[in-house]
């Protein structure tokens, strides 16, 4: 019986084309730009009384200002708008009054004026539009006026204990700026003391002039002179060495004599005269 012999025949598979699709992104949607409102004068206005003084402290029995024919450029608008105080109207604003205007004058009387909290289109005219408000009159504000002097006084309170813990040489210096060469015949009491009364009167300044790195070499070179070391010419242009009349330096014009003077103590010709002063003082 014949065997029967099976073949084993590869059957290749179809090529199939892949179509890949691609879909094309779509573009994500511009975020919209926030439209911040604008605010207002008005915005977080307080109900409150309300005080107001002229400035410069004036006082006359009464004062008028001008409560009508004033103007108020208006950002949000774009132009000027009227002003005028009527006490029958709900607005100081001119093209928003409705019916009667019933003009009404606004008087200082000892320098002050006290507006109620209930009349606020005045307070709002006298506090936010009225032109005037500055530099004619101010309104009264306790928690500026604290923060204020809070300054002057931690000012004063820093000057003081800056004159309390300055050496003798620097007080010397600045004092001299103060009051002249009468420092030159203070004992060191009366200079403390009026150290002292300096810082408490004009801290301020006083400050200024012990951070000022000029002041010691101010007083250095007004010391040189008093000790007839250096001399100074009578038409304030120059400086010379008093024993020999030899020029050492030239004032530019219109500059303080001893402020150059200092000046020219820190360049290299003068560091050196600034030496030899220094072992004569001593």
């Amino acid at each position: 019986m014949a065997k029967k012999q099976t073949k084993k025949v590869e059957v290749q598979e179809p090529y199939v084309e892949e179509t890949i699709v691609v879909e094309t992104p779509k573009p994500e949607p511009k975020p919209q730009p926030v439209i911040k409102e604008k605010s207002s004068p008005e915005d977080n206005w307080e109900m409150k009384d309300r005080m107001y003084y002229l400035r410069n402290g004036k006082s006359p029995l009464t004062y008028l200002i001008r409560g009508s024919n004033v103007h108020y450029f208006d950002e949000d608008k774009g132009y000027e708008r009227e002003l005028k105080y009527c006490s029958n109207q709900r607005t100081c604003f001119v093209d928003e009054m409705k019916g009667e205007e019933r003009l009404e004058h606004i008087i200082f009387q000892n320098g002050s004026l006290f507006v109620p909290k209930n009349k606020t289109v005045l307070q709002k005219l006298l506090s936010i539009y009225h032109p005037h408000n500055g530099s004619l009159f101010i309104e009264h504000k306790p928690a500026e006026v604290a923060a204020h002097e809070v300054d002057i006084l931690e000012l004063e309170v820093d000057a003081l204990m800056a004159a309390r813990n300055l050496d003798i040489e620097l007080a010397e210096a600045v004092m001299r700026v103060e009051i002249g060469s009468e420092v030159s015949r203070m004992s060191s009491k009366e200079l403390k003391r009026d150290l002292l009364l300096f810082a408490k009167r004009n801290p301020s300044l006083f400050l200024e002039l012990v951070s000022d790195d000029n002041v010691m070499l101010r007083n250095f070179g007004i010391k040189a002179v008093e000790a007839n070391i250096l001399k100074i010419s009578n038409d304030q242009r120059h400086f010379s060495w008093a024993s020999t009349d030899r020029k050492l330096f030239t004032i530019p014009f219109e500059e303080h004599p001893y402020t150059a003077l200092a000046a020219w103590f820190k360049t290299d010709e003068g560091m050196e005269i600034y030496s030899n002063i220094e072992k004569r003082l001593n």
